[in-house]
């Protein structure tokens, strides 16, 4: 029989009285799906934050509080499902919150997906400031702190997950639940000048006091963050410590809201072990064999990996693409960029339109350039498998990542962790959070200019093999010292779970 969560509750764990993690996260680590004549049907979520917190949730016991991807069931229906395909099995909980079309309507496609997600890729005049948005935001808020306080019990640490649960501490405290919680935050944090344009900005940032410990990415994140406090308060102290940043506001007039909190500068990563293990698979190895096999002989290819998203920077890659060819028109027939651009958002208006775009420019580049034998751009829209993606990273010459904001971009980490052989050069956008750790061993450019981005690729091309591998050599290095295990429990330290 699947433990409840009063069972739970009376679990030790292993760790010598570690306390209990509540994992609060838009999206629960597997969906539902309701097939007409089978019936319900999981499906694990893919990705490097749940393979890094799954098995500490299984060291630790807890609870994984999140929507599981399915609209219009009540709590009972999702949590029974829950409770026979996965609650049996292991040592943690997964807890539903139950969503209705019309609430994830608002709250994901509309406040997550057209409001915070532009703003804080600097995209504010992409945002559309609908009052309902907000509403629904704050409303689904409070549905996630409503199950997270039937949950959780004194002593818990709570961990809330990215922008679409920023209110749920606040929430909490309204509802009178003490526990210490931390944030983290995987998305940039904008500047002040961009984050002020958003109409409910000051409540974001009381929501974000009411966390005993807030995570970002890198250290601008951090200062615009900062920046951001002292523009609501009058006087905000900092002093460094070995965690991170201790702020004191003294604003007595905070009321369930921090006067005091810390901030860290904890940049998350993938499980190197796992990527290593998958690129070096027989499976992966007969992808790679067929994929060469399908490239002539001294044809360099430069890969693109990235989800449908306009931050992603794919107009400005195909058109520093574009002007690769026409600067160096002896690299023709000898050079192609395979781009894989992975479906994202649909939904959403604007991603519609940012595939036409791309599609229409794939088009006009190709008909530009092609030759008998030879296409530039070979353009693939599609969900790929771990050995057919480590098989694509391995079979590339040159990665090239553009992005034009990026909390971190994993996929460059994937890349060097796959490249066995380490003979590829990484070419990647200066505003990528993973520029801040690879530095110069990674050809940094200005997705923007895509004059540089085009000699970036030749220089790449141009590269000798020695350097190439001095560069993939740190870089592969800089990722097995500092993986996605790590950072969770870099993270907990810095946020005194256990203290």
């Amino acid at each position: 029989m699947p433990m409840r969560d009063s069972e739970l509750k009376t679990k030790q764990t292993d760790q010598g009285g570690a306390r209990r993690l509540v994992m609060v996260s838009n999206r629960l680590p597997l969906s539902l799906e309701h097939v007409e004549g089978e019936g319900w049907r999981t499906n694990p979520a893919a990705g490097g934050l749940v393979a890094a917190l799954d098995p500490v949730m299984r060291r630790r016991g807890g609870v994984w509080v999140g929507w599981p991807g399915v609209a219009d069931e009540s709590t009972e229906t999702l949590r029974d499902v829950l409770d026979s395909q996965h609650n049996g099995d292991v040592d943690y909980r997964l807890e539903p919150v139950s969503l209705t079309s019309h609430e994830i309507s608002g709250f994901y496609e509309g406040f997550s997906n057209e409001v915070i997600w532009p703003l804080f890729h600097n995209r504010f005049t992409s945002c559309n400031f609908d009052p309902h948005y907000w509403q629904s935001y704050q409303d689904v808020n409070h549905r996630f702190a409503l199950r997270v306080a039937e949950v959780a019990q004194a002593g818990d640490f709570i961990w809330v997950h990215d922008y679409h649960l920023v209110n749920v501490a606040d929430q909490l405290r309204e509802l009178g639940i003490t526990n210490r919680s931390s944030f983290f935050q995987h998305i940039p944090f904008p500047t002040a000048d961009i984050f002020c344009n958003l109409p409910w900005w000051r409540e974001i940032v009381y929501a974000l006091l009411s966390y005993d410990f807030i995570g970002l990415q890198t250290v601008t994140d951090r200062i615009n963050f900062l920046d951001v406090l002292t523009t609501l308060f009058d006087e905000v102290k900092t002093t460094a410590g070995d965690n991170g940043v201790d702020i004191e506001i003294g604003d007595q007039g905070l009321a369930r809201h921090q006067q005091q909190l810390r901030i860290g500068t904890l940049p998350i990563s993938i499980d190197y072990d796992h990527i290593s293990e998958v690129a070096g698979s027989k499976e992966t190895g007969e992808y790679m064999a067929e994929f060469r096999a399908s490239w002539r002989d001294q044809t360099t290819v430069v890969l693109g990996v990235d989800r449908l998203d306009y931050t992603k920077g794919l107009p400005e890659k195909f058109e520093a693409f574009r002007e690769l060819l026409r600067r160096h028109p002896e690299l023709r027939g000898r050079i192609v960029l395979q781009q894989h651009v992975i479906p994202s958002r649909q939904r959403v208006p604007q991603y519609a339109e940012q595939k036409q775009e791309i599609e229409r420019l794939v088009g006009e580049i190709n008909g530009e350039f092609t030759e008998p034998g030879w296409v530039p751009i070979h353009y693939m829209f599609g969900r790929m498998s771990p050995p057919e993606l480590m098989a694509h990273y391995q079979v590339a010459d040159i990665a090239l990542i553009t992005p034009l904001k990026d909390g971190m971009n994993l996929v460059a980490k994937e890349f060097c962790a796959a490249q066995i052989e380490q003979r590829s050069v990484l070419i990647l956008s200066e505003f990528a959070g993973t520029a801040a750790e690879f530095g110069e061993n990674a050809l940094l450019i200005n997705p923007h200019d895509v004059v540089t981005t085009a000699e970036s690729i030749y220089e790449a091309y141009s590269m000798p093999e020695e350097e190439r591998r001095r560069r993939m050599q740190a870089m592969r290095q800089i990722v097995k010292n500092h993986t996605a295990f790590d950072w969770v429990d870099q993270f907990l330290e810095a946020a005194g779970a256990d203290s």
